[in-house]
């Protein structure tokens, strides 16, 4: 196999929750060697949360855990003991990455700042990751990646018309600063192998989400217009929404008409050839103007109907159609399946699991995932011994002292 593309990189991992981990994450799957710190007395809340495999709790049977540090080992170590931070910092002192996402001013306050940390190795990159950044008048707050969501003004255009703002979903901020803070450490790293100098990434899960807002923010800049709250619809095409389906309530499929060649399609597709000649439906704009009536009559057809059904028919006429994918539809999806996209690594405790795993290709430097998530504190004494060179003795003495807890 092709070398991997972050071979020979260390990255020490002092993330949790989600930003941070998923950051890391995709470093391990190029290949970087992830030493995960953990605690027993601070354990990571991803350790702690539904779901369980078999439905049995414990540290590690936990999914949000073994999905995002799948390839990364773990290092048990009190950060709260002298000795901790002492191990920490030979640590770093071999590694080239450092990531947390500490609350703003917390890393510091452990003495493992980056100020504090560049001594001991000058070319090092670390990666801060928090909800407001290091740095201004609001570096203080605590910062989660709900929170981000509103204040990134996605929740004000998420929802349906004359109804009030509405979340999204999910924690989006958290994966959305992951993935920035892994691309920043890869320019990092270039920039290291031109400079031969470190840096420090300050990311905010804040502004990371709000370069995800260009229609709203150039609206109101360029305007100074709010754009309206409208679901599923489309500010230029009609059809444009997800349609209930024949079914439980989880069955829907989206349909979308981008021209009307393909608006005429889906007409005879569902059997009303007329639609396309009446003139409330007769070009997008009457459409847009009659679109209460028009989606109401395409629900009809649609509930009728099995999802898949109406994907079919419609994909096969030349319209844009696909349903609405479940938990259990993506991991038995043929297609993921055959990309290698879902994986099922042997895990210790829990055995094999599905998981997602590479959403990227690269012919060059294929990557793969290399392991499952590790066991809490898996892989403390192979560290100790193996990177920092500590006896077998001196890691017993560790253990007594209860230094690596």
């Amino acid at each position: 196999m092709s070398r991997l593309p972050l071979a020979g990189i260390r990255v020490t991992d002092f993330t949790w929750a989600w930003a941070g981990p998923y950051c890391t994450l995709q470093m391990a799957h190029m290949g970087a060697e992830v030493i995960r710190i953990e605690s027993q007395k601070r354990p990571c809340v991803s350790r702690l949360i539904p779901s369980f495999a078999d439905e049995v709790p414990g540290p590690n049977r936990a999914g949000y855990f073994n999905q995002y540090s799948q390839g990364k080992k773990s290092l048990q170590l009190d950060l709260g003991r002298p000795e901790g931070i002492e191990i920490a910092k030979q640590l770093i002192a071999k590694s080239d990455i450092v990531v947390q996402n500490f609350s703003a001013g917390a890393i510091d306050r452990m003495g493992l700042g980056y100020e504090t940390l560049k001594q001991l190795k000058p070319d090092l990159i670390m990666v801060s990751i928090c909800g407001y950044g290091q740095t201004g008048p609001e570096r203080q707050y605590m910062g989660y990646g709900p929170a981000s969501v509103p204040l990134a003004g996605i929740s004000s255009l998420t929802g349906y018309r004359d109804v009030g703002p509405a979340e999204i979903g999910i924690s989006y901020g958290d994966p959305n600063a992951g993935i920035f803070g892994a691309f920043a450490a890869m320019a990092a790293l270039a920039y290291r192998q031109r400079t031969g100098k470190g840096v420090h990434i300050d990311l905010a899960l804040w502004e990371a989400l709000l370069v995800l807002m260009p229609e709203g923010l150039m609206d109101y800049a360029m305007n100074q217009s709010q754009p309206e709250r409208d679901g599923n619809r489309d500010h230029w095409m009609a059809p444009h929404g997800c349609f209930k389906c024949q079914g439980d309530a989880d069955k829907w499929v989206t349909i979308a008409c981008g021209s009307e060649a393909e608006w005429q399609a889906l007409c005879q597709v569902m059997g009303k050839p007329e639609l396309a000649t009446d003139k409330r439906f007769a070009n997008v704009t009457a459409r847009k103007a009659n679109e209460d009536t028009l989606e109401a009559l395409i629900s009809e057809w649609t509930q009728a109907r099995d999802r898949w059904e109406v994907t079919e028919l419609l994909q096969k006429a030349g319209v844009s159609a696909f349903p609405s994918m479940s938990n259990k539809d993506l991991a038995t999806n043929p297609h993921l399946q055959s990309r290698g996209y879902l994986v099922q690594k042997e895990h210790p405790e829990v055995g094999k699991r599905i998981h997602a795993g590479i959403p990227w290709q690269m012919s060059g430097t294929p990557c793969e995932v290399r392991a499952a998530a590790p066991l809490r504190g898996q892989h403390t004494d192979d560290v100790l011994r193996d990177i920092l060179g500590l006896s077998e003795e001196a890691v017993q003495k560790l253990h007594e002292e209860q230094v690596l807890v």
